[in-house]
């Protein structure tokens, strides 16, 4: 049986300054540093379990409200590239959504630390609800939710 969801994880090609943007950015304590290199005990356990082989990668986790993120910078095998403009219709990872208490102060702050969206913010709510999609660093999609009081 399925207790929940501990943690989503992403790749990336810079995970301090990944790191960076979710802690300062976001708001999200850092909980947990590591690596693990290729050959090594740990870095055979780690292949059996993810199905690499001599994979190396250094791992940070975040945390925020409930919301674990943990983050993996591989340096082997050597990662393919993402392309920068995938859409949220690709196959794959989607997005992160974050719920905020007011979509429009968080879309000023967020655009200031870095942030790109894909639109700005609505300004009529819409089934009790404003939403906006916008990308971290590395490209990876963060919907902003505001839930209207009814």
């Amino acid at each position: 049986m399925t207790k929940g969801v501990h943690h989503i994880g992403l790749s990336t090609n810079d995970i301090n300054r990944l790191s960076r943007f979710y802690q300062d950015a976001l708001g999200f304590d850092l909980v947990m540093e590591m690596d693990w290199q290729a050959g090594t005990e740990l870095g055979t356990q780690v292949d059996r379990i993810i199905g690499l082989k001599d994979s190396a990668s250094r791992i940070a986790m975040l945390s925020k409200g409930g919301l674990v993120i943990e983050l993996f910078e591989y340096s082997s095998p050597t990662p393919r590239p993402k392309p920068s403009d995938w859409r949220v219709s690709d196959h794959g990872f989607s997005h992160i959504c974050l719920e905020v208490e007011d979509i429009h102060a968080e879309y000023a702050r967020l655009l200031e630390a870095g942030m790109t969206f894909h639109a700005p913010p609505p300004s009529e709510a819409y089934n009790g609800m404003k939403a906006i999609y916008g990308r971290d660093p590395e490209g990876n999609v963060i919907e902003l939710l505001e839930i209207i009081p009814a």
